[in-house]
């Protein structure tokens, strides 16, 4: 199982994007859900997460305020609303699940919903420029 990101492109500084996270014969409603983000060079940085059952988001220092999560069990989707991007923003996002038990490919990342992270599938690309 891969979770799909989509939704990147370029956008200019100030601007918004909505990114999707989806799979096929997946429910993605039995699990929290985190977004993670990996610049040029750098680690990958955990950016948001959202609780299954009650829906409560948690964001990075770095986003809160500008980023929303949001998750629609009715089409098997998860969103990550971002708003007044920064240039700093500009990474490859991924989606991943909190997994209770762990394969070769779960990556421990302690975050408010959980420290598991499994079903890493291939990210997307936001860039914010000029």
């Amino acid at each position: 199982v891969q979770l799909q990101a989509s939704g990147g492109g370029l956008v200019q500084p100030g601007g918004s994007l909505r990114l999707s996270c989806e799979a096929s014969g997946f429910t993605l409603g039995r699990y929290r859900i985190g977004w993670f983000r990996q610049a040029p060079g750098e680690e990958r940085e955990w950016v948001s997460c959202i609780y299954n059952g009650h829906g409560r988001g948690f964001y990075a220092d770095s986003v809160k305020g500008r980023f929303t999560i949001s998750r629609d069990n009715s089409k098997n989707a998860v969103y990550l609303q971002m708003n007044s991007l920064k240039p700093e923003d500009t990474a490859v996002y991924y989606c991943a699940a909190v997994v209770r038990e762990r394969s070769t490919l779960t990556a421990i990342v302690r975050t408010p919903c959980g420290n598991a992270y499994d079903y890493w599938g291939q990210g997307t690309q936001v860039t914010v420029s000029s």
